[in-house]
């Protein structure tokens, strides 16, 4: 196995932009609980602002500018998801690589 599947995916990126990845041979690491708990934060996060992206959309009287205030939220929602699906399936497939997972 190569060293990139064996780094863990972070849920935020460096100052620049660019990802991070954590190197640990233990899933419960101070390290590694602390990117779950961002990971779930994210997530809620996601799921409460489709709930008010949907009442936003409902609402006749919104304005360009509401709506594209609410377009680069859900952009930022729908990224921060795609990074921890990304995360947890390079976790996934080292795992079954190695025969530990069901």
């Amino acid at each position: 196995m190569d060293t990139m599947t064996r780094l863990r995916l972070l849920p935020w990126s460096d100052p620049e932009g660019r990802p991070c990845y954590l190197a640990s041979d233990r899933d419960d690491s101070p390290m590694n609980r602390r990117a779950d708990q961002i990971e779930a934060l994210q997530l809620s996060m996601g799921t409460e602002l489709l709930g008010h992206a949907r009442a936003l959309l409902d609402d006749r009287k919104a304005d360009a500018r509401e709506l594209r205030f609410l377009a680069n939220r859900l952009c930022e929602a729908l990224r921060d998801a795609l990074r921890v699906a990304e995360s947890r399936g390079r976790r996934l497939a080292v795992h079954d690589e190695d025969g530990d997972a069901p």
